[in-house]
């Protein structure tokens, strides 16, 4: 399809937006009574349903009813799928790396973010600093990838280095490391670049928390002679408690999807494969497309815990304030 006939489809796909919403406007300005009002929020609310259900609710059905296929989907093949997932040594090995991402990243981020906020609130420097931290989340993760790739990248340690970490070992005389080819600590390092953009994401939540502890309680902590430690320990977490769990659970369901790093830096290749790189590989590339509906499945299956929590969180803090 040429660029034209994009452009062409876009100004189309608008023009039907608004005149969707014109005609709705048309058809509910008249209805002034409170039963014309939920009319209006019905008809306005409608679309927007109609689209989710389309574009949300019918894929999942369909891939959790296709996970019970086999490759081809032309034939039912029971648990097959789950079994494979959780009893193959291929796949074994991808819900390992997926549950050292999901334990490793969410608590990495938030610690360092937390570490970052504390430091740099009230400082002299505090927007310049926090600038140049949170400059990574504007970042893509694959734009991310590419920059911790020349990161990591190796060669022989009798030949010029391009990498960072390899030029800094060659330049104390250790030989070169192959980061991204190494397991299992390969997985580690693509677990950096994660931190690296999320930590940033971090300390701007927490930082506005931390802003809006009122000064009468750390005033008064303070007249009870509680500063450093204590201070961090007694007052701070406590009152940031639940953006904690926000970023926590927020950076939980982002690492649960995560595909971009592991797709640009290896592939999934070396050991590396998470269950989304591993659902993308199945399904377009190994054609199992049975088997990756089971794994795509069972993304979400371990997002919508957390996703409820997330909700039932922001729904208590809401209701104290």
């Amino acid at each position: 399809m040429t660029t034209p006939d994009k452009l062409i489809q876009m100004v189309i796909a608008c023009a039907l937006f608004f005149g969707v919403m014109a005609v709705i406007l048309l058809l509910t300005q008249r209805l002034k009574s409170r039963s014309g009002e939920r009319v209006q929020v019905a008809a306005f609310v409608a679309p927007a349903l109609l689209l989710v259900a389309v574009g949300l609710l019918y894929p999942a059905v369909t891939t959790i009813y296709q996970s019970f296929l086999d490759r081809s989907l032309s034939e039912s093949v029971g648990f097959d799928n789950y079994v494979k997932i959780f009893t193959d040594p291929s796949q074994v090995k991808v819900l390992r790396n997926t549950a050292i991402w999901v334990v490793l990243c969410p608590t990495l981020a938030t610690l360092i973010g937390l570490v970052y906020a504390v430091l740099v609130d009230g400082s002299r420097f505090e927007r310049l600093a926090k600038t140049m931290l949170f400059l990574p989340i504007a970042i893509s993760l694959v734009g991310a990838s590419i920059i911790w790739k020349f990161v990591y990248d190796y060669k022989a340690s009798d030949q010029t280095q391009i990498g960072v970490l390899n030029a800094l070992l060659q330049a104390i005389g250790v030989d070169t490391y192959r980061f991204l080819l190494t397991e299992p600590w390969n997985t580690l390092f693509l677990i950096v670049i994660f931190v690296w953009v999320q930590a940033g994401f971090a300390m701007t939540i927490l930082s506005a928390s931390i802003k809006a502890i009122p000064t009468e309680i750390i005033e008064a902590a303070k007249l009870d002679g509680v500063g450093g430690l204590k201070m961090f320990r007694y007052i701070t977490v406590p009152s940031i408690r639940p953006a904690l769990i926000v970023v926590l659970t927020t950076i939980s369901i982002a690492t649960l999807k995560v595909f971009d790093i592991v797709r640009t830096a290896t592939g999934g290749n070396f050991g590396t494969s998470v269950l989304a790189n591993e659902f993308y590989t199945q399904s377009f590339r190994a054609f199992e497309r049975g088997l990756g509906a089971a794994l795509g499945t069972l993304i979400f299956v371990l997002v919508l815990p957390i996703v409820i929590y997330n909700v039932r969180q922001m729904r208590k803090l809401e209701a104290t304030r």
